[in-house]
């Protein structure tokens, strides 16, 4: 997954409008496309103070584009604004109640949330506001039909132009890496069309996946520890299968899923991306051999146990797990947005259903990393205690 962007707003980012609610509900009544994904700027960003701040999140919230709301202190906001329809609201407070969103480090302000979140709908408008508008949909349906949903978007955005910028560059520089590694003598360049990098794959005695029982209870461990457990097709499948498993033997009445070595999961697997021939293929295969709907349908209590960086789906898909506990050390962090995606491995369901849409939208326009103590705070974890993938979580 990309690195890890911090907390700063980027450099040479433009200024951030402010408006007033009077301001935008002028601006809005004269011309909708004002704020829109391509026909004007794909954020609109308002204070929050009056009841008018309610009517410009009744009409923009249909808008394509991406809607945030700032409060110097939720208690003075209009009530029923955190039902309004903002997808992200800001405010300088620390620890405010859901859903409003204060700074998640000491110094950070909401000038730099708000300078991150306009840079990713301005670099990525199509994502951006994709992103928005599925989460705005997929957080009043069923839990299952919301991973369909999310398939289809992430779908669509694969066949878009920021997607294809975003693996161009990426497939660069894995050609850049290799020619460098074989200008110092190490292995040769990979034929077109493979992996540029070195194997990124587990020895062919490894499996991908272990599933080990335990009394009345599976443990599934992720075991590509050497690519911090990314998700590849043998992981997938070896999930899939899984928890197909646990759901077929009644006499299994629990599940337990952790990673082996430093990290739980560090997302997907760069190296497998854009191989598959086309969006509708891809979605069928994402929704026929899903690991959401596989864990959803199992029909037992799962329990993950989550350490080290958690990237994309190292996120999305604990999230559906009934109790999730994490390592003291852990950040959290989704960075599908900057790649011109939307979160794929089901966290437009997941992670909606145990922070808010509006806390979802604010790790995935940031792509700012969120530590255990936010996350604990914000419901993403369940329990905070020492987890280690060398060791045996409950041992």
């Amino acid at each position: 997954m990309p690195p890890d962007p911090g907390d700063s707003p980027p450099l040479g980012a433009a200024p951030v409008s402010l408006l007033d609610p009077e301001t935008a509900l002028s601006l809005l009544r004269a011309d909708p496309e004002m704020f829109a994904a391509f026909t004007g700027e794909p954020l609109l960003a308002v204070r929050v103070c009056g009841p008018r701040a309610l009517e410009v999140a009744a009409f923009a919230r249909r808008l394509p584009c991406v809607l945030v709301g700032v409060a110097a202190d939720p208690a003075d906001a209009p009530s029923g604004v955190e039902s309004a329809g903002f997808d992200v609201l800001l405010t300088p407070q620390n620890a405010p109640p859901a859903p409003w969103v204060g700074p998640l480090r000491p110094g950070q302000t909401t000038a730099d949330a708000l300078a991150a979140i306009a840079a990713t709908a301005r670099a990525v408008p199509s994502a951006a506001v994709a992103f928005a508008q599925l989460v705005r949909y997929s957080a009043g349906i069923d839990v299952d039909d919301a991973v369909v949903a999310e398939s289809f978007t992430y779908s669509t955005l694969q066949g878009g132009p920021e997607f294809a910028a975003w693996l161009a560059g990426h497939r660069a520089e894995r050609e850049r890496r290799a020619a460098r590694r074989a200008a110092a003598g190490g292995p040769a360049p990979a034929p077109e069309g493979r992996p540029a990098t070195a194997p990124t794959t587990a020895p062919a005695t490894d499996r991908a996946v272990l599933v080990e029982r335990d009394g009345d209870e599976l443990w599934v461990v992720l075991n590509r520890p050497r690519v911090h457990n990314a998700v590849s097709r043998d992981v997938r499948d070896g999930l899939v299968s899984a928890f197909a498993l646990a759901g077929a033997d009644p006499s299994i009445t629990r599940v337990r899923l952790r990673g082996a070595g430093r990290t739980f999961c560090s997302g997907g697997d760069l190296a497998e991306f854009g191989t598959l021939p086309d969006p509708a293929r891809a979605h069928a295969v994402r929704t026929t051999r899903s690991i959401p709907l596989a864990l959803l349908r199992c029909g037992r209590p799962v329990t993950a146990y989550v350490h080290g960086t958690c990237v994309g789906a190292g996120v999305e898909i604990p999230a559906f797990a009934e109790r999730v506990v994490a390592d003291p050390a852990t950040t959290f962090r989704l960075p599908e947005l900057a790649m011109g995606l939307v979160p794929g491995a089901g966290g437009t369901s997941s992670i909606v259903r145990r922070v808010g849409r509006e806390r979802t939208a604010f790790m995935a326009l940031t792509g700012w990393a969120l530590d255990t103590s936010v996350a604990a705070d914000w419901g993403l974890v369940d329990e905070v205690r020492p987890v280690g993938g060398d060791q045996h979580p409950e041992r």
